[in-house]
């Protein structure tokens, strides 16, 4: 077991909840965040406590100015209560995000506001704030977008954001290097979850040319990403940073 708490934002389903549910085998405290579903978030905290693991189901919304505050304010009380082997913590993974599908013709201001508010602000604002609680061995673990290496003109708005992640973590890498924190970012491709349930499940023809993108001849489930994203939050990863991990299964090669 890990020392110390992993804070995963936008893990009440899909991506982030796999990834939940793994750093539960690490590490002591599970904190399992959400906006809005909280029969959801709290499900994955009954499901990694009936494996004997210890989770808290965090809720903010990110989207808001206040709600990176709020969300580090109510973890740093997590800490204070629950008896982890350091208070502190040693993980935060950056998953929670939006992805508003438009092309240049189509695209509305406040479209923009709120991917950048909640793929961009929120994840900065998220690591200022964290700051107090991690020390030497800490990750910061983005989820970026394979979107970043190829054109996908629909995701215009959400490959910039996820693009500008790429940029802040290697700076922020170069900035956290001296204390002893790692910042890297992993990418996924077309992933099997509820954002894309609707097109994935609805159109085989779609579906299938999805799955022909990757070398494999699938497309991604929420395991995939999560086993490492588990790697990165790991101390087998201490000599990476600034980084870029494709988990695309091979799109587009």
């Amino acid at each position: 077991m890990i020392d110390g708490a992993a804070l995963v934002t936008g893990s009440s389903r899909g991506i982030g909840r796999e990834i939940a549910l793994l750093l539960a085998e690490d590490f002591p405290l599970v904190l399992v965040h959400y906006a809005r579903n909280h029969e959801a978030a709290e499900d994955v905290v009954a499901t990694i406590r009936a494996k004997g693991g210890c989770a808290e189901a965090l809720r903010s919304d990110l989207a808001m100015a206040d709600g990176p505050r709020r969300l580090i304010e109510a973890t740093r009380a997590s800490l204070a209560r629950t008896d982890t082997p350091t208070r502190t913590l040693r993980v935060l993974v950056s998953n929670a995000g939006i992805n508003l599908q438009a092309g240049i013709e189509d695209i509305e201001a406040e479209q923009i506001d709120r991917t950048m508010a909640l793929n961009v602000r929120a994840p900065l604002l998220l690591v200022k704030e964290a700051l107090s609680l991690l020390g030497t061995g800490g990750r910061i673990i983005f989820l970026g977008s394979g979107s970043t290496r190829f054109a996908a003109t629909r995701s215009l708005i959400y490959a910039g954001s996820k693009g500008s992640i790429d940029v802040i973590s290697r700076n922020l890498a170069a900035q956290l290097g001296p204390r002893g924190i790692t910042v890297n970012v992993v990418a996924p491709g077309i992933v099997d979850t509820d954002m894309n349930a609707a097109w994935l499940r609805a159109d085989k023809a779609m579906a299938r040319r999805a799955a022909d993108m990757s070398v494999f001849g699938r497309v991604g489930q929420p395991g995939d990403v999560a086993a490492l994203v588990r790697f990165v939050a790991s101390p087998a990863s201490g000599w990476m940073t600034g980084g870029w991990l494709d988990a695309t299964g091979g799109t587009r090669l």
